[in-house]
């Protein structure tokens, strides 16, 4: 027996009341004296994979920040995705857009999509912004006050406020069947947009890019007022609406670029914002030949106002 208390007193040791294996505490000694592991942005996103590649950032984005279901069949979801750029489709003042095929690699499952991503607060901001912004606050009153000032802070904040409004714009367009490019997902300020265009990645032409036929002309055109009489209905206005951000697809028109898309209810320049897309647009069509169809081009932003029921 006292050999093997002998045994036990060297095994154990008190401290604060409680007894404890000596070599625990030495353990615990050693667990605080090792470094860190690094955060999960340090790790490389593209690790193992070619420059200009990267794994599918699909579960990067939460529920909310994903297109509405159901999801489409084309979509590629799974995790095995590698999305690798292909080139950029257009360039501007806001936001640049690329072309992304994502894939799963040894297999013939990929999409095409139109990644936009909007510039940093260094860079110039949208123009006319401050009229697009009325209307649009938070609840953080700090974020509102950094707005309007326009600090540093707030053109970050006013950057965000850029995509997150397109994102959803698009997906309650996309829900109501407003002609609009499917909203994959929104990460930061990338959005990750359906690309409309061919197999091939040759993007869909801009309807100012066009010269349809008179009956393609009269089609195209009910189709805008179709679409803008859904948008109107539903309190809101493109905000910046020209044959340079209408796509045609296969004789279908599609709706493109709403990061401004102004609520014709809250924002005090909304009946105007209206007046102004259906003018601009309209032009268009009447420099182009349209004839015979009803609403005119003229009548249309009287329409609008009436279906948004701010006349």
């Amino acid at each position: 027996m006292s050999d093997y208390h002998s045994d036990y007193d060297e095994k154990f040791t008190s401290g604060r009341g409680k007894w404890r294996f000596d070599d625990e505490a030495t353990s615990v000694k050693r667990v605080r004296g090792r470094r860190a592991l690094p955060s999960i942005e340090q790790f490389d996103a593209t690790d193992g994979l070619p420059d200009g590649d990267r794994w599918s950032t699909w579960d990067q984005s939460t529920p909310t920040e994903r297109g509405p279901r159901p999801y489409p069949d084309w979509l590629v979801i799974e995790l095995a995705a590698v999305d690798t750029e292909l080139g950029i489709l257009k360039t501007g003042k806001e936001a640049d857009v690329f072309l992304v095929r994502r894939g799963i690699p040894g297999t013939d499952r990929s999409c095409l999509l139109a990644a936009k991503r909007y510039r940093s607060s260094e860079h110039r901001m949208f123009h006319r912004d401050s009229g697009y912004l009325e209307g649009r606050r938070t609840r953080d009153l700090r974020v509102n006050r950094a707005v309007t000032s326009r600090s540093t802070f707030g053109r970050q904040a006013i950057a965000g406020q850029w995509a997150g409004a397109e994102f959803t714009a698009l997906v309650r367009l996309c829900a109501a069947g407003v002609p609009v490019p499917y909203p994959v997902q929104i990460l930061g300020t990338e959005l990750l947009l359906q690309f409309i265009g061919s197999a091939d990645g040759t993007a869909a032409p801009r309807l100012a890019e066009t010269r349809p036929r008179p009956a393609e002309l009269t089609g195209l055109w009910d189709q805008l007022v179709q679409a803008l009489i859904a948008l109107a209905r539903d309190g809101l206005a493109h905000g910046d609406l020209s044959a340079y951000n209408v796509l045609v697809h296969d004789g279908q028109l599609i709706m493109i670029d709403l990061p401004q898309v102004v609520d014709v209810i809250a924002n005090p320049r909304g009946a105007f914002c209206l007046t102004r897309d259906a003018e601009n647009i309209g032009r268009w069509f009447g420099h182009h030949g349209l004839e015979g169809v009803s609403p005119k081009p003229e009548d249309l932003g009287a329409l609008l106002r009436r279906e948004a029921r701010v006349d």
